[in-house]
């Protein structure tokens, strides 16, 4: 993926909030004039390689991508389609991982959530059962339960389009389903999605 960094920059994925937390300090690369923090991008992308790395040593359908904000979730289901794995979007509903009894009980093996604050609940829930969490998150998100964290503006469309498009190429990549060289026919912009309503 030689252009990497270009997708990640074309689309914000380096700008986070004013709001900076000791959790992710360590990811900050400037604070801009206007206080808005600065990404440090190459830490993103490693990040993001690492996610891969991780993703595709389970079996696709024992991972699991959950989005409770909204702009997420297009670019969540292309990653879903494109790699096989489970997809949750929306609310998560309490007990999913957690009580057999209930018709959508799900036992995955991996979570992947878009929002450390947003996706709280099934956070917790993977915790409660010893399953790793790799979550998106700003420069605002505290990382308490997640285990391997992806730096990213995690509140635009744009940005999550290109993240999730970028972990896409990566997983499958790590599979040997694409070449180094190679990209997944679907583009960042379909990732990414209408965004003509929201402003970011």
């Amino acid at each position: 993926m030689n252009n990497a960094r270009q997708v990640l920059v074309k689309n914000g994925v380096h700008i986070g909030t004013q709001r900076k937390v000791a959790d992710m300090k360590k990811f900050i690369f400037k604070i801009r004039e206007d206080g808005l923090a600065v990404l440090n991008v190459q830490d993103s992308i490693d990040r993001i390689r690492d996610a891969a790395r991780l993703i595709a040593k389970y079996p696709a359908e024992e991972v699991l991508v959950v989005s409770s904000r909204d702009q997420a979730q297009n670019a969540a289901k292309k990653f879903s389609g494109l790699t096989g794995v489970s997809y949750m979007p929306g609310r998560f509903m309490p007990g999913t991982m957690t009580n057999p009894n209930l018709e959508y009980f799900t036992e995955p093996s991996i979570l992947i959530a878009s929002d450390p604050y947003g996706d709280r609940q099934a956070i917790k829930e993977a915790v409660s059962k010893g399953i790793p969490v790799i979550s998106l998150a700003s420069t605002n998100n505290t990382l308490e339960n997640v285990d391997l964290v992806i730096p990213s503006n995690n509140k635009g469309r744009r940005s999550l389009g290109a993240v999730f498009w970028l972990l896409t190429n990566y997983v499958l990549y790590e599979r040997g389903e694409l070449k180094e060289s190679q990209e997944t026919d679907v583009s960042v912009e379909e990732f990414i999605g209408n965004i003509k309503d929201e402003q970011e």
